[in-house]
């Protein structure tokens, strides 16, 4: 059930998000004396609308987004005579822009307000985390019962007994050199008796030698027990920062611009991860770092709130809103970077020929750009096709 509640509330998140996108078009229309005809949430059979002034509002049947109808938003579009002077395409080169922006504005605005909830309700997570293999707490060793919950135990582990120490950065597990917590966790998990840990502790090379206590863990609730081999260490980690409501707004956008730095690189790395999304549909191991789909996203919503981390579930929707509007700042169609790199090729033609004492050039034929329009919509399908099936098949797990 909890799963449930938060599949639909991130599903509800993302179609908020959009609706508040066409919104960020619809209100800086307005606000610029353009004429706003229609902004429904949603597409397909229309269920209700309403109107109020010269926009109709209303609600379609199938909730994937939303669209904001601008009068003359190209010359291509059929205008009423009175219409005309209105025309988003007639408008000076500020006010188009603002326009064409207001929604990617809105994704970032979204994003950073859950920035904020996020500092201040449970504090804002940490970047520079230390070296993947660098020892945390450590306990004594306790049996996995067959719920994944641990068994009661007492005393030092053999971690503490070797004296190994929070802070210890392991490289080698019995001369087999690691650079990932998941090839740590492998090789000790694996040994048989005593063994050594190659460590840096503050410059200087331990070699220190440990005797494992061996464990019963499972893999899954409907999994076979097995005996492993265990030291009774974790993980480092560096907790998140707590905030108040006033140090949580500059910390919120020195935190968002880390995110948009990764954002970036996310998107620059979108083409080569075909490969990989096309290796997870296909039966393979799928990469965390992969994109995901409206469903793939849910589904994290989902997990997080099943148990219990709603940090990730802020974070997730706060970084989609992000991407949201980084993305639609592509200069391609249909896209709203697409037009707004239409609006500044007719600002700088317009200049040029100026210059030359000639008069502004025609607005730009869409008809002409509708090739490289619809390779964009092919492309961009045939992606979201995959992202989803890979989803389906073989969907990301933050939680084992």
């Amino acid at each position: 059930m909890v799963y449930a509640i938060g599949f639909a509330l991130f599903a509800l998140g993302i179609t908020a998000s959009v609706a508040l996108h066409e919104c960020g078009h619809m209100w800086t229309a307005q606000a610029t004396g353009m004429k706003v005809r229609r902004y429904f949430i949603g597409f397909g059979p229309k269920i209700f609308s309403w109107r109020r002034g010269e926009t109709e509002y209303g609600l379609k049947a199938l909730p994937l987004g939303g669209f904001c109808d601008i009068a003359g938003m190209t010359a291509l579009d059929e205008l009423e005579p009175e219409d005309l002077d209105r025309a988003m395409y007639r408008q000076a080169t500020w006010k188009r822009m603002l326009v064409m922006s207001g929604g990617i504005l809105m994704n970032f605005l979204i994003g950073y307000l859950l920035i904020v909830l996020l500092a201040v309700a449970w504090g804002l997570p940490r970047f520079d985390q230390p070296p993947e293999t660098q020892l945390g707490s450590m306990s004594c060793v306790a049996d996995m019962k067959p719920d994944l919950t641990a068994a009661p135990c007492t005393g030092q582990g053999p971690a503490q007994l070797a004296g190994l120490q929070r802070g210890d950065k392991v490289t080698a597990v019995n001369g087999t050199k690691i650079t990932t917590w998941k090839q740590f966790r492998a090789e000790t998990e694996k040994q048989t008796g005593t063994f050594t840990y190659t460590v840096d502790r503050d410059g200087q090379t331990l070699t220190v030698p440990v005797t494992p206590q061996l464990a019963t863990v499972y893999t899954d609730k409907n999994g076979t027990p097995k005996t492993v081999a265990k030291v009774g260490v974790g993980q480092d980690y560096y907790g998140p920062v707590q905030h108040n409501i006033l140090s949580a707004i500059p910390a919120s956008g020195a935190f968002t611009g880390q995110i948009a730095v990764r954002t970036v690189q996310s998107l620059a790395q979108m083409p080569a991860k075909v490969v990989d999304l096309w290796h997870a549909v296909t039966g393979g191991t799928r990469d965390p770092e992969t994109p995901v789909s409206v469903y793939g996203a849910s589904k994290i919503g989902g997990e997080t709130a099943e148990h219990g981390a709603w940090p990730i579930f802020v974070l997730t929707l706060a970084s989609l809103n992000f991407f949201l509007g980084a993305f639609n700042i592509l200069p391609l169609l249909p896209l709203d970077g697409g037009h707004m790199a239409v609006v500044l090729y007719e600002k700088l033609r317009n200049m040029f020929r100026n210059r030359k004492g000639l008069p502004d050039g025609a607005p730009v034929d869409y008809l002409k750009l509708l090739p490289a329009t619809y390779v964009v919509v092919v492309l961009g399908g045939a992606y979201m096709i995959l992202t989803l099936v890979a989803d389906i098949v073989n969907p990301v797990k933050l939680f084992p």
